[in-house]
């Protein structure tokens, strides 16, 4: 079974910024692609950003221009950078990886962003 786990959640103000990282139990990255998703309170998950095995990248709408994913295949890592940090980026933050029918989810880090 493979295994996520998601790091570098917190509390930041507002035009802060923060990154994310995932890191996978073994060495699936090369095949699977990649992504980030964030549920809000009383809200549904919602797509954040995704990268592919070769590269190709997709931003939700809500933080083009702000957020950038980037992913290490020798180190099983996938990276988040938030910029420009608005409160409502306030949520659970979810690494996944996906390929074909294969699902693996992270158990989440919260980012909280305040004044």
């Amino acid at each position: 079974q493979v295994q996520l786990v998601e790091s570098g959640g917190g509390s930041v103000q507002p035009g802060g910024s923060l990154r994310l990282s995932c890191a996978a139990s073994e060495s699936i990255f090369s095949s699977y692609t990649m992504g980030w998703y964030r549920q809000a309170t009383g809200k549904q998950r919602e797509l954040v950003a995704v990268i592919t095995s070769d590269g190709t990248i997709n931003y939700g709408d809500s933080v083009k221009g702000r957020f950038t994913i980037s992913r290490d295949n020798a180190k099983n890592t996938v990276s988040l950078q938030m910029n420009s940090l608005k409160p409502e980026d306030t949520a659970v933050y979810y690494c996944r990886a996906a390929r074909f029918v294969t699902n693996y989810w992270g158990k989440g880090t919260l980012v909280t962003v305040s004044s």
